[in-house]
């Protein structure tokens, strides 16, 4: 009788994928309209440019972010320029050929030597000597909180004291107390895999979240933490039960975050990425195609990268995993009053 209730309730659950399915894929772009890291409409020229050896609209885009203190954007566009440096960079060896001291190729250049450095087995040693670039674009322009992002990521790696972390740290907030790349980098230092633990991370991330701006992300702060407890739960097999309440919270205020920007918006696509990664790990399915929904085309590395080579293949199966889930606990006949199930465990 076990087995055979077993076999029915594995029929009916096919029943409900093979009708429900069709449907929920109405509101998702297809497979292969689906960008990783898909630039916006001010970053692409300047990307186009580079690769044809051109540094000047890179240039103009980050000395338009400087102007309009827009220290968000330019932290996000220094990432992705820095990103194509590492394997294209004579239009950047140009440019400070060109402009020695000019902050935005002071600060591309910093950027791109502590990525190579953190690259190196010699880590420690190398990023001890990049330190002078940090400063020198720090002192380009004293406004800038850019450099001072860049500062706490290079003290992680150099192993700096707590008490050299917090002088750090100071000066960032004084430039931008809401800047969300400080407080992404405060959390990785804070976190169990270098100097802290998880429980600091969630404190940490909890508080920034409640002193946050309206729909600034660094609201999104406690579910990085959730994400980074979740991946070390999976690598030793260790159980989260004291912790589970905080990472649904986390996801509760991420949800609400992202509720507040347009459907398909390339703003927040990477905290709803990391997001639906916490949702489909809490089982919470009908939340997480929600999300998928939201994120349109915007596929982004981050978190994918971190479980798998392959983060756009990654992202397609999760997707496609939520929407057979979702399918699957859809009663095949509809009910009054019963729409897609909702709710933290549908």
């Amino acid at each position: 009788m076990v087995c055979t209730m077993a076999f029915l309730r594995a029929l009916i659950s096919t029943a409900r994928m093979l009708r429900h399915s069709p449907p929920l894929s109405a509101g998702l772009p297809a497979d292969d309209a689906v960008l990783l890291d898909a630039p916006d409409e001010r970053l692409s020229p300047a990307l186009v440019a580079a690769a044809l050896g051109d540094h000047g609209p890179a240039a103009a885009l980050l000395s338009a972010t400087r102007d309009a203190a827009d220290w968000e954007n330019r932290d996000r566009y220094l990432g992705r320029l820095t990103t194509f440096a590492r394997h294209r960079d004579g239009w950047l060896t140009d440019w400070l050929a060109a402009a020695p001291r000019d902050p935005d190729a002071l600060l591309v250049k910093a950027e791109l030597a502590v990525r190579r450095a953190w690259e190196s087995p010699a880590r420690a040693e190398r990023l001890h000597e990049v330190g002078p670039l940090i400063t020198a674009a720090a002192e380009a322009d004293p406004r800038d909180p850019v450099p001072w992002r860049l500062a706490l990521d290079h003290a992680r790696g150099s192993h700096a004291t707590h008490t050299a972390f917090e002088s750090l740290w100071e000066q960032a907030v004084r430039r931008s107390a809401h800047h969300y790349g400080c407080h992404v980098a405060a959390l990785r230092y804070l976190s169990a895999a270098w100097y802290g633990s998880h429980r600091e991370c969630f404190d940490f991330a909890e508080r920034a979240a409640e002193d946050a701006l309206p729909d600034s992300l660094v609201q999104a702060l406690p579910v990085r933490a959730a994400f980074a407890l979740l991946l070390d739960t999976q690598a030793l097999g260790r159980t989260t039960s004291v912790l589970e309440d905080r990472i649904d919270a986390a996801a509760d205020t991420a949800i609400r975050l992202s509720a507040a920007y347009r459907p398909g918006d390339p703003w927040p696509a990477e905290v709803r990425n990391l997001l639906t990664y916490v949702l489909l790990a809490r089982g919470r399915w009908a939340e997480a195609l929600d999300q998928f929904t939201l994120i349109g085309q915007h596929a982004t590395s981050f978190p994918w990268s971190s479980v798998s080579d392959d983060a756009l293949g990654r992202f397609l199966d999760a997707r496609d995993g939520a929407r057979l889930q979702v399918a699957s606990a859809t009663p095949l006949r509809d009910r009054a009053g019963r729409g897609r199930p909702r709710g933290h465990y549908a």
